[in-house]
C-alpha cells in the first residue's frame, strides 16, 4: 500500500493539535506531537524547559521520534496518516534559536520526505501559553517565518490552512488531499 505522510505544522499554539485530534475522531491515523511527552518528561527531573537548557540533546531526542513515527506510520496499514509536526521542524527551531543543526537532523529531514505539508499561521485569537509552551506569540510568529523557510528550502511548497473554525480548517485540508487524488473524492 502506498502510505501518504501529510504534515500539519506551524508555530506554536496556532491549532495544530485541534485539527489532528479532529482528523482522527473522523476516522484518520495520526502521529502525535513527540516533543510533549519529552518537555513532561524533562520537567519530572527538574528541568522546566528543555530545549533552551539544551536545545542541541531536545532536538535529536525530538528528530529520532519524529524518525520512528515516519517509519511507524507504514505498519498503521492506513493510506494518510497526519503527524502533529513534521521532521523539518527541527531544523526550523534550531535556525530559530541561532544553533548549528547535526548533520544527523540534517540527513533525517533530507531522506524522510512527506508527502503535503499543510501550514497553520500563528493566529492571536487562538493562541494560548500553557507549562510547556513558554513563546509569546511574537515569538510564535518568528518560529512560523523560520518553519517556512524551512520547509521550503527542503523544496515542500507548504499549503496554508485559512483560518477559521476547525471544522472549516479541516475540511479545507480535506478538500486539498482530494484535490491531490490522495483522497477519494466521495469521502
Amino acid at each position: 500500500m502506498d502510505i501518504k505522510r501529510i504534515v500539519i505544522t506551524g508555530g506554536p499554539g496556532t491549532g495544530k493539535t485541534t485539527i489532528i485530534e479532529t482528523l482522527m475522531n473522523l476516522g484518520f491515523s495520526s502521529m502525535e506531537e513527540v516533543s510533549r511527552q519529552i518537555i513532561r518528561d524533562a520537567q519530572d527531573r527538574g528541568i522546566d524547559q528543555l530545549f533552551l537548557h539544551d536545545p542541541l540533546g531536545f532536538s535529536l531526542e525530538v528528530a529520532r521520534g519524529r524518525a520512528r513515527h515516519f517509519h511507524d506510520a507504514a505498519r498503521l496499514k492506513q493510506k494518510v496518516t497526519f503527524f502533529d509536526r513534521g521532521i523539518p521542524d527541527v531544523p526550523a527551531y534550531l535556525n530559530y534559536s541561532e544553533s548549528l543543526i547535526p548533520r544527523e537532523i540534517q540527513k533525517l529531514a533530507l531522506e524522510l520526505r512527506y508527502d503535503m505539508v499543510f501550514l497553520v499561521h500563528p493566529w492571536r485569537d487562538i493562541y494560548t501559553a500553557d507549562s510547556e509552551r513558554y513563546e509569546s506569540f511574537e515569538m510564535a510568529q518568528n518560529i512560523h517565518n523560520h518553519l517556512v523557510k524551512t520547509y521550503q528550502s527542503l523544496n515542500y511548497n507548504p499549503i496554508e490552512v485559512p483560518f477559521g473554525d476547525v471544522t472549516s480548517r479541516v475540511n479545507f485540508i480535506i478538500s486539498c488531499l482530494k484535490k491531490k487524488n490522495i483522497l477519494p473524492s466521495q469521502s
